[in-house]
């Protein structure tokens, strides 16, 4: 029953590592549930408590299709930076009302589903080289690793130097570097659920040190009637409704590719081909959760580059995202709880997890300046640029550009070519 309805393989896996899996995956993408009221309580008529109730519905339906459809260990929710664009860009930018970005939202999401029937982001994802899927994976370990420092406080903002080192003698800073020693020693001796067990050993320390909040326990979850179905489809046929569209497009695209390439190289789930397992099934349940998040009145759902913590904790099937979705269903009704747990307590569960990311980066052929160019951009400009989707497209265009300039034109796919020409007009006109 368990491998029909999430792909569970006994021999690779089991019960228990899936569902430790979950929780721990839910744990380090949970802070969305925070964030997202927060930033969308800026928007008049936009209740934090309404956000909160449709951030987690939206995260328990895409984490649902992710299990029994895509039966891949993937953890789905608003996404970061998607949600900063939505807010800060398109509504308080750009000046469009909040039900504007909402109907870009889900017009996206329709389109997603037609791409993905028409096979279209699959193939995109089978045309990028195998130096540049190594090179995304230990982009994105980088990339959360700098999140979680940069969340607890270890690194932070600078006016002359962009960034620098907090204060780490004391408060998140001082306890995420304790729970980095912690976790290091748990998953150096091979405790099972050490991500796990040091997220929470480290939030109890918390507690003594006046960092973690203790917010409660239960509360009663709102309802999402303010904005629920709330679109302007009055302004689908417009210029600008085309350019917000186009940009979520772009960012959501390849941030999901992103994440599947970079997590599931790391976990081996690839076939001999160098092609990722259920890719149009994960892709039809990441453009499912975008559309049904729309709907229940929150910004683009996609995976989470968190999940990596899941798989490194041995998820492997759908079922790790099925404990995902039941932890977000608990949420509804705990959130003060979980609330309380700090980004200093998730911290050292990203900085290792992005560590173990990194693995992939030995197979790139370093000798080879026509393959190592091009990673080595992917890789440092995710971090860089703090998105996924910019290390993406300016390593496609890198890649295109120094295989031609060197006389290998020949290797380049001719969709290979499509999309540079493609990235290249967005950063123009996007």
């Amino acid at each position: 029953m368990l491998k029909r309805l999430f792909g569970f393989d006994h021999t690779k896996t089991t019960i228990r590592r899936e569902i430790v899996a979950g929780i721990t995956t839910f744990l380090t993408m949970s802070y969305i549930l925070a964030v997202n009221p927060t930033m969308f309580g800026l928007l008049d008529g936009m209740p934090s408590g309404a956000v909160f109730t449709s951030t987690t519905l939206a995260a328990i339906i895409g984490c649902l299709a992710m299990a029994f459809l895509g039966k891949l260990p993937f953890g789905l929710a608003p996404g970061m930076g998607l949600n900063a664009f939505f807010v800060y860009s398109v509504c308080l930018g750009m000046g469009y009302s909040w039900q504007f970005a909402l109907t870009a939202v889900f017009i996206e999401g329709i389109i997603f589903i037609l791409l993905t029937l028409g096979n279209i982001r699959e193939a995109i994802v089978n045309a990028i080289p195998q130096s540049l899927r190594n090179a995304i994976g230990a982009g994105i370990g980088l990339f959360i690793a700098f999140i979680g420092l940069s969340s607890a406080g270890v690194v932070v903002h600078d006016d002359a130097t962009l960034v620098a080192l907090g204060d780490i003698t004391s408060g998140s800073a001082l306890l995420a570097l304790i729970g980095l020693i912690i976790t290091s020693l748990l998953y150096m001796r091979n405790v099972p659920g050490s991500i796990l067990i040091g997220i929470l050993v480290t939030m109890i320390i918390g507690m003594f040190m006046g960092v973690t909040e203790f917010k409660g326990i239960v509360s009663h979850p709102e309802s999402i009637a303010p904005i629920f179905c709330k679109f302007e489809f009055e302004n689908v046929f417009t210029l600008d409704m085309l350019v917000v569209v186009l940009t979520f497009l772009f960012i959501d695209m390849f941030d999901t590719v992103g994440t599947l390439v970079g997590v599931c190289t790391k976990a081996n789930m690839i076939d001999r081909d160098g092609k990722i397992y259920r890719i149009k099934q994960a892709f039809m349940a990441d453009a499912i959760a975008t559309t049904a998040g729309a709907v229940l009145g929150t910004s683009t759902t996609t995976t989470y580059i968190e999940s990596a913590a899941g798989v490194a904790q041995g998820g492997r099937s759908g079922l790790t995202a099925f404990s995902v979705a039941v932890c977000f269903a608990i949420a509804l009704f705990f959130s003060p709880l979980f609330l309380s747990i700090p980004a200093a307590a998730t911290a050292p569960a990203l900085i290792i997890v992005g560590l173990l990311m990194l693995e992939p980066i030995a197979k790139i052929q370093w000798h080879d300046f026509t393959e190592a160019i091009p990673a080595f951009i992917c890789v440092i400009m995710m971090p860089f640029t703090y998105s996924i989707s910019n290390g993406i497209l300016l390593g496609m265009i890198a890649y295109v550009v120094i295989n031609v300039m060197s006389g290998r034109y020949k290797k380049i796919s001719t969709t290979m070519y499509i999309l540079a020409l493609l990235f290249v007009l967005k950063y123009i006109f996007i």
